[in-house]
């Protein structure tokens, strides 16, 4: 039987997010986790495998990346090479068959946590061609007429963000949780874990104007939590930031937050604020 997760020391978990864990690893299924980016889905992963005392196997998916990587591949272009050449090795197909995060998985002695991460950048057959071996924690590898079984379930945690629709067949075996944008007393908490010595005025103020940008209307992309945590260590420098900077002035319009680059990423972004900023300007 798994042991729970409680969150750990350098991670804020909330109550809906330690029971989505727990809910999942109860019911042997995958985690299927969304939420913007930057709101700590990935190291959702690595937390959980801290906190269980679990090896952490992951598997970065990318646009061409297609499920049978996943598995095994099978380096038919080297044998022949090697076959050409006279190796020996050649005549044992098994020395050209190289496993997968999900074999890696599956091989464990103790069931690892095993991180698919941006599954839906791939292509839209990616999830359903995983099905049956998500299912059934088996598959055959053809070239060697051998069946591969999982030792034991690893916990998996699947994340998404939301660029593209999953099919319905792969979402209903997954247990599914949105990682909300945290509210400002999580956001505080999760400063306080990463930076414990900051100035509590400089922690207020800053917070008030990360929240205050987010809201902006017509943001392409809204600062995330690692983006904040970017900025207040910028801000933290003195040698960057001088303490009487004018971090509060930005609230009321009169200028730009200092490192503003921070936390908005695209021009679109920074020309809205200096718009907004120059609007607010004229009204005085």
């Amino acid at each position: 039987m798994h042991t729970l997760f409680s969150g750990t020391e350098h991670y804020v978990a909330t109550d809906d997010l330690m029971m989505a864990v727990n809910a999942a690893i109860t019911l042997q299924r995958p985690l299927l986790v969304k939420g913007e980016p930057g709101t700590g889905k990935t190291m959702l992963a690595e937390e959980v495998a801290r906190a269980l005392g679990r090896e952490l196997i992951v598997w970065p998916i990318k646009s061409t990346s297609k499920a049978q990587q996943g598995l095994y591949e099978y380096d038919a272009v080297s044998r022949l090479r090697d076959a050409q050449l006279g190796d020996s090795r050649s005549r044992d197909v098994g020395e050209y068959i190289i496993k997968g995060k999900l074999w890696e998985a599956f091989d464990a002695d103790q069931a690892p946590v095993l991180l698919i991460d941006e599954i839906d950048k791939a292509d839209i057959e990616f999830p359903n061609d995983l099905l049956r071996e998500l299912d059934q924690m088996e598959f055959y590898v053809y070239e060697i007429r051998q069946q591969v079984r999982a030792r034991q379930r690893p916990i998996i945690l699947i994340t998404s963000n939301n660029e593209k629709e999953l099919p319905d067949a792969f979402l209903r075996r997954c247990f599914f949780h949105y990682i909300r944008f945290p509210d400002a007393d999580t956001l505080r908490q999760i400063i306080q874990v990463h930076y414990p010595d900051l100035r509590e005025q400089l922690i207020a103020e800053a917070l008030e104007v990360f929240l205050a940008v987010r809201e902006l209307p017509g943001l392409k992309k809204k600062p995330s939590t690692s983006e904040l945590l970017d900025w207040l260590r910028l801000l933290a420098d003195e040698r960057l930031t001088p303490s009487s900077a004018p971090l509060a002035a930005s609230l009321a319009g009169s200028s730009a937050p200092p490192h503003a680059g921070a936390l908005l990423k695209n021009e679109q972004d920074q020309h809205l604020l200096d718009r907004l900023i120059g609007l607010m300007k004229n009204r005085r």
